[in-house]
């Protein structure tokens, strides 16, 4: 299990998804159809190429699954309980067909959980960049996390 226990999710902890993935046009039309999302802007080539991007858009949505998606192998996966919200989401920049997309997190607050003994609450900060460097999605993150099983004394 490659994921962080909650005592390991200390407020500062930078950590980096250690690979990146590039964003075909496939991964955009697929989404947007299984999401029942028509907008023009992501399917309609001619339509986008009046607009100031002249290219589909990624769907922000994808994006932001992507970003926080990419971060599981190594902080979450078999070690989180689920989660609890997402706020302060932004796409300062576009993503387009493509792009090549790295994702970092930063865990912002970690808090015993008051109803849950074997739980902790961390807050993280995700943030997903494209080839250039640019920030194209950022979001705080709520998980419930599994705190480390104790394991049994010695006989």
């Amino acid at each position: 299990m490659p994921g962080l226990w909650f005592e390991d999710l200390t407020e500062g902890l930078v950590v980096d998804a250690e690979w990146t993935r590039t964003v075909t046009e496939s991964d955009n039309v697929m989404f947007c159809a299984l999401t029942m999302n028509v907008q023009k802007l992501h399917l309609d080539a001619e339509f986008a190429a009046t607009t100031e991007y002249r290219r589909p858009l990624v769907n922000s949505i994808f994006t932001l699954g992507l970003m926080i998606g990419m971060t599981v192998h190594n902080l979450t996966d078999g070690t989180t309980l689920g989660n609890l919200g997402m706020t302060s989401t932004i796409f300062p920049n576009p993503v387009f067909a493509g792009d090549t997309i790295r994702a970092l997190s930063t865990v912002l607050a970690a808090r015993a959980s008051k109803s849950r003994p074997d739980a902790g609450i961390v807050t993280f900060r995700h943030e997903g960049f494209n080839q250039k460097g640019q920030l194209v999605a950022k979001c705080e993150r709520q998980a419930l996390m599994k705190r480390r099983p104790v394991t049994a004394a010695p006989a």
